[in-house]
């Protein structure tokens, strides 16, 4: 390791002293349109040529492939349970935006969202923030916060396009997406259909859990003049799951799932400000049974927040942002301890600013705060500080430090109807720093990235007290231990004359005290689960003529992971594997689009999850027109 690091002090020196050219890419890590080189956060952009070329129909896969230091598993095959985990942290602590609306479910247990559902047919942007992010975020933003942004409509026009897949056993899809913008009027809609017979979720069965997702995008925007405008923004997804569950080895499981998005914003825009008053809700149904039995559980899930997002422009560099968010979750949910449907809600009121400014020609800073009042827990404030260093404009260094919170969810509040104390249910607390290097070398024509980062958070709630109107039940609590991560990311992407090779290193080493107070007894690993400590990204890609080829690896090291029933919930060590992906696009009269894929071509038998299966080698055939 000491070799390592002496490298990479070598290789970063001399890329410091050479000459390069990095691109302009406008994002919005600052909750306004932004250059990236005045960008001090690390963020990374899968813009829609990237999502295009992937051929992924999910944005989970899509994630694993392009964001290095993220870490994705299903629990079996598609439309199972999926999650990303950045940076060594579990997935509630990520959040996730689908157009500006948060997107985690609050009858869910932790509060996060699920990626088994959204689909990559309506996505046009995705941009990832890594690190603490509560004082532009709110509440989960700890280890980072994922941005969608779905396709929008072209000013003065007329766009529509197709396209159809098929794939190993027996999948199947269908998009088609049709907008137009005329006078002072735009609107798209999308629509996607896709099943599958799938794969059987756990290795100790051949059965097929099958799959099916349907899914409608809705945008429609007004201008009444310059100055003031409306955009509307609508998603609903239904979708069936056949799945397996430890201890059965039956298709006798199934989830039937909606899940509905839907942002209004009223925008107020002249030189020098910009206000949005915003309004989104989300809702989440999931029934889940026994296909046997003459009733499921259901689960709702609501959110509703209105916000106003506000920006004054000083001059060009610099700005403030400032806002006002309001934030109402409402849940409907069955658990072991109560015997009847409990309903349970919450509420966050928030106010934060982040200013954004250039105090020397080369120098670009922001400093900000959030000030979150729980309805329950009371009144916390976070923070987060940012620069970038642009040496010459082919040579950036970053740096970030914030602060982050995470609340207790409805499930943790209301777990017994009995409980009482809610109050002494603290939240969640962390602090990140993270450091960069973004450096374009002209005379290799390559891409070099470097950032190291340290995170921790603590008082996590994963401990069990007698705290109960009784005193003969337990309920959720704060643990007294401390969760750490810490590590390097590196990555460089070179342009030889025939193709282009892409490369990425993660070392991620975290400590998760809250399951591993005395490693080597109380459990195999100090790792959080599913967590490795080394992965690798590689990609090498071919253009000649009309046709590319693709040739994708994946490393990923050993994981700890929880056991199940089925091993009395043992806790394991999940070998490392490689697994590698062929890819193959060919381009017809510039409009059509023909892609065959390959996908675990050496029919690697690895795991991603305990005992859930993962798709063997498997094949991808689709079509894409657009006209």
């Amino acid at each position: 390791m000491t070799a390592l690091y002496t490298y990479i002090f070598i290789l970063i020196f001399s890329f410091v002293t050479s000459k390069a050219e990095i691109p302009v890419i406008v994002i919005s890590a600052g909750k306004a349109i932004q250059s990236k080189s005045a960008v001090g956060s690390d963020v990374t952009v899968i813009d829609r040529r990237k999502i295009e070329n992937s051929n992924h129909h999910y944005v989970g896969d899509l994630l694993d492939e392009q964001i290095l230091g993220s870490n994705f598993s299903r629990t079996g095959g598609e439309g199972t349970n999926a999650l990303t985990q950045v940076r060594g942290l579990p997935k509630r602590y990520t959040t996730i935006y689908l157009d500006g609306v948060k997107m985690s479910d609050p009858s869910t247990p932790d509060n996060a969202y699920y990626l088994n559902n959204l689909t990559t047919y309506s996505v046009d942007r995705i941009e990832v923030l890594k690190g603490s992010q509560s004082s532009l975020y709110g509440s989960g933003a700890i280890g980072g916060t994922i941005n969608i942004f779905t396709k929008k409509p072209v000013k003065n026009t007329e766009t529509k396009s197709v396209s159809v897949n098929l794939g190993s056993n027996n999948s199947k899809g269908a998009s088609f997406s049709y907008g137009k913008s005329y006078d002072n009027q735009e609107f798209l809609i999308s629509l996607n259909k896709y099943e599958t017979d799938g794969i059987s979720a756990m290795n100790d069965n051949d059965e097929n859990d099958s799959y099916r997702n349907d899914g409608l995008n809705l945008n429609y925007n007004f201008n009444f003049d310059n100055n003031l405008r409306i955009e509307n923004n609508f998603r609903f997804v239904d979708s069936f799951l056949n799945y397996d569950q430890a201890g059965t080895s039956s298709d006798e499981n199934s989830t039937d799932d909606e899940e509905m998005s839907y942002s209004f914003k009223l925008i107020n825009e002249n030189n020098k400000t910009k206000n949005q008053l915003i309004y989104n809700k989300t809702y989440f149904r999931r029934g889940v049974g026994n296909n046997t039995a003459t009733d499921k559980a259901y689960y709702y899930g609501y959110r509703d927040t209105i916000n106003l997002l506000s920006q004054y422009n000083f001059n060009l560099d610099n700005r403030i942002v400032y806002g006002f968010e309001n934030e109402f979750d409402a849940a409907n949910f069955d658990t072991w301890a109560t015997s009847k449907s409990q309903k349970t809600d919450e509420a966050i009121y928030s106010q934060f600013f982040d200013y954004q400014f250039r105090p020397l020609e080369k120098l670009y800073l922001s400093a900000g705060g959030r000030r979150d009042h729980h309805t329950t827990s009371g009144t916390y404030e976070t923070g987060r500080v940012t620069f970038a260093y642009n040496q010459n404009q082919h040579t950036k260094f970053r740096g970030s430090a914030g602060t982050g919170i995470r609340f207790a969810t409805l499930n943790d509040y209301y777990y017994d109807i009995n409980v009482k104390n809610k109050e002494d249910l603290t939240p969640e607390k962390s602090y990140n720093v993270d450091l960069g290097l973004e450096k374009t070398l002209k005379e290799s024509n390559s891409k070099f990235i470097f950032n190291v980062f340290y995170m921790k958070y603590d008082d996590p709630i994963t401990n069990w007290i007698t705290n109960t109107q009784s005193g003969s039940n337990y309920t959720i609590a704060n643990s007294g231990g401390d969760i750490t991560s810490k590590g390097f990311e590196i990555s460089n992407k070179t342009n030889f004359k025939d193709y282009t090779l892409n490369f990425g290193y993660a070392f991620t080493d975290a400590y998760d005290a809250e399951d591993c107070d005395n490693p080597g007894s109380s459990c195999l690993d100090e790792m959080p689960v599913r967590v490795p400590r080394h992965s690798v990204n590689s990609k090498i890609s071919k253009n000649v003529n009309n046709l590319k080829v693709s040739l994708l690896g994946k490393y990923v090291s050993q994981r700890r992971d929880y056991g199940n029933s089925n091993n009395g919930f043992a806790q394991v060590v999940l070998d490392s594997y490689y697994k590698y992906d062929l890819k193959f696009s060919y381009n017809l009269f510039n409009q059509y689009n023909l892609y065959f894929d390959i996908n675990n071509i050496f029919n690697e038998n690895y795991y991603e999850a305990y005992q859930y299966s993962v798709p063997k080698r498997n094949l991808k055939f689709g079509i894409k027109h657009n006209f």
